[in-house]
């Protein structure tokens, strides 16, 4: 990377919160499908984090939030049927009318139609809910992850084509490429998003199978990772735990190679999703 970082602003807000089921934050012996079925609790609210990157190549977001819609037209919004209601048991979210992307976008100073680059960690409904207001956008998703809209049982598995393959929009559909990044390492592959080293996307499958981790960096300054829902908070991973949704072999191999890459980095900082701390961990950071 050059010696003067092309990053000059990192930001992030939430649409709203998401109440979850407990297991879904962190795994037991409990197969999905058992405890998506019989639990009775919900965790507390939860964020749904949107990332802004101001890039001296472009304003770039990492995931779009939940749509509103979702929430004031779930009827519509949501399937019909059994599999709308496993949607309803897996999570109930509340987007108040003045946490819409658009309005987080406008409290950082940014409108819609200034973003330039938008990055999917993958394409499920409280990470893709902002598409329709950025149509002018470029959009990265994984090559795997687009591919799993056409599987059967798509929608059960939680991908709604109908908000997703939108006319008009401009979708770049990647494959990490081996990479002599060495500083990447576990991880060898990844896609380079300005070819400067400073945004770098690498595969975190496990949650989904085409799920995308995105690489921060800044020259004196800890890089970050924007990791999705890999994990739903810093100290899960660093202690194991991974998610009760996805693939539990593929997520435990993810995590431990995050946890590596965190140890070889050292000093990485991981920004998930769902994780109540992570605007005051990024303002940490950027105290420092």
């Amino acid at each position: 990377m050059a010696a003067s970082t092309p990053i000059s602003r990192i930001g992030v807000f939430s649409t709203g919160s998401v109440q979850v089921r407990p297991d879904h934050v962190a795994a037991t012996w409990k197969p999905m499908m058992l405890w998506l079925l019989t639990s009775t609790k919900w965790t507390a609210p939860l964020p749904i984090n949107v990332f802004v990157i101001e890039h001296r190549d472009g304003v770039v977001l990492f995931d779009t939030g939940q749509d509103r819609a979702s929430v004031t037209d779930a009827g519509s919004y949501l399937p019909t049927g059994i599999t709308g209601a496993m949607y309803r048991r897996s999570a109930k979210a509340v987007i108040p009318a003045d946490q819409t992307l658009e309005a987080g976008l406008g409290r950082l100073g940014y409108k819609p139609s200034d973003v330039n680059v938008v990055i999917l960690s993958h394409l499920h409904q409280d990470h893709i809910g902002g598409l329709p207001e950025l149509s002018r956008t470029r959009i990265y998703v994984s090559q795997t992850e687009w591919d799993t809209l056409d599987e059967s049982g798509a929608e059960l598995a939680g991908l709604m084509r109908r908000h997703i393959d939108l006319p008009g929009l401009a979708w770049t559909k990647i494959t990490p490429e081996p990479t002599a990044d060495l500083a990447l390492k576990p991880f060898t592959t990844a896609h380079d998003i300005f070819n400067d080293g400073s945004l770098v996307l690498i595969p975190t499958p496990g949650h989904t199978p085409g799920s995308l981790s995105l690489i921060v960096r800044r020259p004196g300054q800890p890089a970050l990772a924007l990791v999705g829902d890999l994990t739903f908070a810093p100290n899960l991973l660093e202690s194991g735990h991974v998610p009760g949704a996805g693939d539990r072999k593929q997520l435990q191999q993810t995590t431990a190679m995050m946890n590596e890459l965190r140890r070889n980095l050292g000093g990485l900082v991981v920004l998930a999703t769902h994780d109540p701390e992570a605007e005051n961990e990024l303002s940490r950071v950027f105290a420092r």
